[in-house]
């Protein structure tokens, strides 16, 4: 699809939700530039009148394409994919479509607004990611081949490998997921992971590069 403008992702390096449209940005093959917006520094950037006037919901993500502007990391990467079909990041099949939906929505409803709570508060943080990960490994058990649902990267594949991420962060003992363990040490090897990676993104602290 022609566009007259490269999208801007405005996101933070460090959140899963930003990382998630990333992934998806270069899985598409789709070039992009990125406006950094800080969500701790000085109270948060995105609770400028600034940003406000880009999401009225003063959050990231927020991707401006097409002429129009996004929010809701799930709705731009189902618009992306509605767009830009190729490579899918949805199957064909119905049954399994809905599974990468039932993946994706627990993980961005289920578990990782539960966690945005700072980290003073590890155990609170550690307590809701391994409740819905004991939900996620076992329905991965059932789903997953090479990756999440089957052996094509989907949506749920790029939910997963952020949520992995924020549980090392917060401490949790993955050896309690194997699944969910393999399939992040198989996607993360994955170059459109490895770039995106909150490591290496223009606003990354250098300490943490």
């Amino acid at each position: 699809m022609a566009t007259q403008a490269k999208p801007v992702l405005y996101g933070y390096f460090r959140s899963s939700c930003s990382w998630r449209v990333r992934i998806a940005f270069a899985l598409k093959g789709i070039e992009y530039e990125q406006k950094p917006i800080n969500i701790i520094k000085d109270g948060g950037q995105q609770l400028t009148d600034q940003f406000k006037a880009v999401n009225p919901m003063q959050q990231v993500p927020a991707v401006t394409i097409d002429g129009i502007t996004l929010s809701q990391s799930l709705a731009i990467i189902q618009y992306i994919e509605e767009t830009r079909p190729e490579p899918r990041l949805l199957p064909a099949d119905p049954k399994q479509r809905a599974h990468v939906r039932i993946i994706c929505d627990i993980i961005a409803s289920g578990i990782q607004p539960l966690q945005k709570i700072g980290e003073e508060k590890v155990q609170w943080a550690q307590h809701f990611i391994n409740r819905g990960f004991e939900a996620l490994e076992h329905i991965l058990k059932q789903t997953a081949g090479k990756h999440c649902v089957g052996d094509e990267i989907s949506m749920a594949d790029i939910c997963l490998v952020p949520q992995v991420y924020n549980a090392e962060r917060f401490k949790v003992d993955m050896s309690r997921f194997p699944t969910i363990r393999r399939l992040n040490q198989t996607l993360i090897e994955i170059d459109a992971f490895k770039a995106t990676h909150p490591s290496c993104q223009p606003d990354t602290p250098d300490d943490l590069r």
